[in-house]
C-alpha cells in the first residue's frame, strides 16, 4: 500500500537534529583520518573537505546506530566518518572518469589538478577509511563496506561498457543504481546497526537499499526538473554525457517513432546545444517519463518504510522515515 509522501518534505537539518552532536564531530574525525605529512595530499584534502556534502550517509549510520538507545555515540563516530570518505572517494573517481569540471558548484579535483591526481586521491581516501576501520577493530563493518565498494566498482564498469546508450533497459538502470548508489546507503545503515543494534542489521540494510534506489531516481529526475543554482549542476547534465536514466527509459516506452528518431539523433551529437537538451526534456515530460520515474521512486520509498516496520520505534526511526520523504521529494 502506497504511503502518502508529504507535500513539503522535511529539511535535512530536521532529520539530523537528534544526531547533530555526533555529526558536528564527524568533520573533525574525517580530518584526523586523512591527515598527511605530504604537502600535496594535504592541499587536495583541504579542497575536498571544503566541498564536502551534507553528510547524509553518516546521518543514516548514526540514526541506525541509535535505534536502541544512545550508548553508541562515540562507537559510531569513526564508521560514520569512513562512510563519508568512501562516498567522497567515489565522487572524485566519478568526476575523473566523466571529465566533470564542477561538483556542487565548485571545481573538481581533476579540473584543479589532473585526472591522475584525482584517481590517486580517491584511492587515498578509500584506503585511509579501510585502514581506520581495521585499526578500531570494526571487522564486520569493514566487510560490509568492502562489499559495497566492490559493487560500486562493478557498477561503474557496467556503465563504461554500455556501448549503445538507448539499449539501456530499466533492469539495466536498476542494476546500475543499486551498485553505484544504493549499495553504500545500505552499507551505512547496516554498519550503524552493527554498532548499536546488531539484531536489526538485515532490515536496516534493506531500508538503506530501497532508500538509495529512491534517492538516485529522484536525483536523476532533478536533472530534468532542477536548476543549477539549486542542484549544483546544470539541468540536462546527464543528457550531455549521454547517460540514460529512468525518466528517459520511461518516456521511450511511449514515444512516437518520430520522437524516438529525434532522441536517437540527439545521442549522435558531439556537442548538443541547450536547445537540443530542452527538446529532449520536453519529449520526456510529454511522454510521461517524469511521472513514470517518480512513481518508481515512490515504490522504493514504500519498501523502505516496510523495512523500518521491523525496527524499534522512537526518535531515530521517525528520523529515518523522514529521510525517505527527503530523499524522494527534496528540492522540488
Amino acid at each position: 500500500m502506497t504511503r502518502v509522501l508529504r507535500s513539503h518534505p522535511p529539511e535535512l537539518s530536521a532529520i539530523q537534529a537528534s544526531v547533530r552532536d555526533s555529526l558536528d564531530r564527524v568533520g573533525d574525525e574525517i580530518k584526523r583520518i586523512v591527515l598527511s605529512d605530504f604537502a600535496h595530499i594535504e592541499e587536495v584534502n583541504e579542497h575536498l573537505l571544503f566541498m564536502r556534502g551534507k553528510l547524509f550517509r553518516p546521518t543514516l549510520l548514526l540514526l541506525s546506530s541509535r535505534l536502541e538507545g544512545d550508548a553508541s555515540y562515540d562507537d559510531a563516530l569513526t564508521p560514520a566518518a569512513v562512510v563519508e570518505l568512501v562516498h567522497l572517494a567515489t565522487l572524485v573517481h566519478d568526476d575523473a572518469v566523466d571529465h566533470s569540471a564542477l561538483r556542487r558548484g565548485l571545481p573538481t579535483v581533476n579540473a584543479l589538478w589532473t585526472h591522475q591526481v584525482a584517481i590517486i586521491m580517491g584511492d587515498y581516501l578509500y584506503s585511509r577509511g579501510v585502514a581506520e576501520l581495521a585499526r578500531v577493530g570494526r571487522l564486520e563493518a569493514l566487510a560490509v563496506l568492502a562489499n559495497a565498494a566492490n559493487e560500486m566498482s562493478v557498477g561503474e564498469m557496467r556503465q563504461l561498457t554500455s556501448y549503445d546508450a538507448l539499449d539501456f533497459s530499466e533492469d539495466d538502470y536498476c542494476r546500475l543504481i543499486a551498485a553505484k548508489t544504493a549499495s553504500l546507503m545500505a552499507a551505512a545503515c547496516e554498519m550503524g546497526g552493527l554498532v548499536g543494534a546488531p539484531r536489526y542489521r538485515e532490515p536496516l540494510a534493506r531500508y538503506g537499499h530501497n532508500l538509495g534506489m529512491a534517492f538516485q531516481i529522484a536525483d536523476d529526475l532533478l536533472d530534468y526538473t532542477g536548476n543549477e543554482a539549486v542542484t549544483g549542476k546544470p539541468t540536462g547534465h546527464d543528457l550531455r554525457e549521454r547517460k540514460v536514466t529512468l525518466p528517459l527509459v520511461g518516456a521511450l516506452q511511449r514515444a512516437t517513432p518520430a520522437e524516438e528518431r529525434e532522441i536517437r539523433a540527439f545521442f549522435t551529437l558531439a556537442d548538443p546545444a541547450d536547445e537540443d537538451i530542452a527538446r529532449i526534456v520536453s519529449i520526456v515530460a510529454a511522454r510521461g517519463g517524469l511521472a513514470y520515474a517518480h512513481a518508481r521512486a515512490v515504490r522504493y520509498a514504500d519498501l523502505a518504510h516496510v523495512a523500518l516496520d521491523e525496527v524499534p520505534g522512537g526518535v531515530s526511526q521517525d528520523a529515518l522515515r523522514d529521510a525517505i520523504a527527503y530523499a524522494v521529494d527534496r528540492r522540488r
